[in-house]
Formats: structure tokens, sequence, C-alpha cells
């Protein structure tokens, strides 16, 4: 039976590597010289061989081709965002029980002005939710959940922000766009509610699809995988190609491993590691781990005091290709993604 195989580029330079040697990674100056590659056939799906090739030899590599297309392509632009560079998206709960800000946005006013804040801060994208999915979080019905969405999402709307609907339910999807959302952030894949692909199909807006494994009550409880990087990375898959067939067109998906949803410590650490594995559909990922309980236990800390861990974090992840950061401290996360920004430009510039 035939191999399947998985690209990782490795051997990433600046711009001068030569062209027959190197391809670009992701369509930036950055340019990767060769990639590890992990085949898995079907009848030892269990065990995974793994060697690292120079590009002229992965050419000859049956089934490579379409990876280093994939690989090298550039992120197409989404919503007037273009993805050379790692944009910050703020998170804005409006809920009483969010893990790190529960209770502070109740009123509709303080949380459009906290919003706008970070807008002039640097976001790029206010994602704006009303029902906790923290672990433990018990389901919020979707008559509150609107009304404690939609006067921000109008309120921000009509500021100027671009701002996303963080929500598993197709009618929090339609009325929040219909108020002026223009991205839905589903941490189900717009698997939770049986409308959500018809809906953002006929919305017409970018959505983002995140992996979790079980239900925010229960997620924590136990999370196992056989490899946490390749059946994420099959999930995402599977729930492109469904979106596809369901009318969405690939260009409006965003990736998110869901760092934190249904995985252990040890989990979150290996797909942040292992990251550019997941950006194999040229699709832009996302990364959302400000804050979280992983940093806490690493580091000692309570919730407001991981702001360091969380910003480690940004930049490794856009350092392995996350293009867009999902954080509550937006000025002092576009801040290092800045710094990091300019130092590898100057390197370039050499």
């Amino acid at each position: 039976m035939a191999e399947r195989i998985f690209l990782t580029p490795v051997a990433v330079t600046g711009r001068r590597a030569a062209p027959e040697s190197a391809l670009p990674l992701a369509g930036s100056a950055l340019r990767f010289g060769a990639c590890e590659v992990a085949g898995r056939s079907a009848a030892a799906p269990d065990r995974v061989r793994r060697e690292t090739l120079s590009i002229p030899d992965l050419v000859r590599v049956e089934g490579a081709r379409d990876w280093l297309a994939a690989l090298s392509a550039p992120r197409a632009e989404i919503d007037g965002l273009t993805f050379d560079r790692c944009h910050v998206m703020g998170v804005l709960n409006v809920t009483p029980d969010s893990f790190s800000d529960g209770g502070d946005r109740i009123d509709p006013g303080r949380a459009v002005a906290d919003g706008l804040a970070m807008w002039e801060a640097g976001a790029t994208i206010l994602d704006v939710g009303g029902e906790s999915t923290r672990p433990g979080a018990e389901p919020v019905a979707e008559d509150e959940e609107l009304r404690r969405v939609l006067p921000v999402v109008r309120g921000l709307a009509e500021a100027g922000a671009r701002v996303s609907i963080d929500t598993r339910h197709a009618r929090v999807m339609r009325e929040a766009v219909q108020a002026g959302a223009r991205m839905v952030n589903d941490v189900t894949a717009l698997t939770g509610d049986a409308a959500s692909l018809e809906t953002v199909r006929e919305l017409g807006v970018p959505a983002v699809l995140m992996h979790m494994q079980g239900e925010p009550p229960t997620m924590q409880d136990q999370p196992q995988y056989t490899d946490v990087v390749a059946e994420v990375r099959q999930f995402l898959n599977e729930r492109i190609s469904a979106c596809e067939r369901a009318g969405i067109p690939r260009e409006r998906l965003i990736l998110d491993p869901g760092l934190g949803f249904g995985k252990t410590d040890a989990h979150n650490l290996r797909l942040l590691a292992r990251l550019d594995e997941l950006g194999l559909q040229d699709r832009p990922l996302l990364v959302g781990f400000s804050r979280k309980g992983t940093l806490g236990r690493l580091l000692d800390r309570g919730v407001d005091e991981r702001l360091a861990g969380s910003l480690a974090v940004a930049v490794l992840a856009a350092e392995r290709g996350a293009r867009i950061v999902r954080a509550h401290d937006v000025c002092e996360t576009r801040d290092v993604l800045r710094v990091t920004q300019a130092v590898r430009n100057a390197g370039e510039s050499e």
C-alpha cells in the first residue's frame, strides 16, 4: 500500500539562498532548503519513518511536489488581512466566567471601550465571545449569548474595528454578522451546530476552524492521543474538506490547533514545537495560548502573572508559521512581534 508522507520545513535561511536549493517559506523572504519527511503507511499506521531530505532530493519523491507547493505558496489575503506578518487578535470576553477576564466586561460600554483600546494598541481583529469555553464551563443559552455580544459587536463595528464572533451557535453567528462582525471563530470547527456550515456559506465570511477533543465541561478529563500533531492535522484537513463540500471556499478558512482544548501540557508543548507541520494546506494558522493553564503550571504563576510566558509563545508561534496570535495583552504582544519581524528583516537585508 502507498505510504502517506508529511513534510516539515527545516534549514530555514534568509533570501540569499540559491533558488535551485531552497524554496520560499509561505511566500515570505525566508527560504527552506530541506524538509523532514515523515512517512506513515496504511499497513502500519502507528509506525512513522522519518528522514531529512534536501529540496533537490525531495522533488524526486512521490507525493512531495504538492507538499512543497503548499509550503512555499503565499498565504492569501483574507478580509483585507495580508499574511506577510503575524497579526494580533485581541481577546474580548463578555462573560462572567471566562478563565482570565470573566466578569470584567459585563457592561457593554466598558467592553466596547476596552475593545477600542485594543484596536488602537495594534490588534487587527477583536474576538468577541459571550460563552466561556474554559475547562469545566457550562453551556449558555443562545438568547443570553446574543444579549451579551450583540451590543458590543455593533459598537465596535460602528467604530470601524474588524470584529470576529467567538461562538459555536449558528444563530449567534448570523445575528453577530448582521450586527457588523466580519469573521466567525468556532471552537468546534463548525461541527457544534448542524446549521453552522450552511450559515457560514450563506454569510460569506471567513471562519476559524479549531481542534478540540471533547466538550468544554469534560475536555480536560484525561485527553489522549497516539500522535497529537498528526491527529490534529488530520482533523483540520478533514474540516477543510467538509467546508469545501458545503460550498465554503478554502480561501476563507483559518486553522487553529486548539491549544488547551482537550490537551495535556505535554500535548500543548508538542503542538507548539511542531507547529509548522500544521501549515500544510496553505491556510493561515492562528494560535491562542495567552495566559493558559499550561503556562501557569510551567512557571508557577497565577493568571495575571503569565505575560512573559504568553509573549514567549507568541514569538515562538510566529517563528513557526503562525499568522495570527490571539492575545489578552495586545500592546505587549504587538511589540514583541514587531521586534521579531524587524530582526528577521535586518538579517535578510545583509
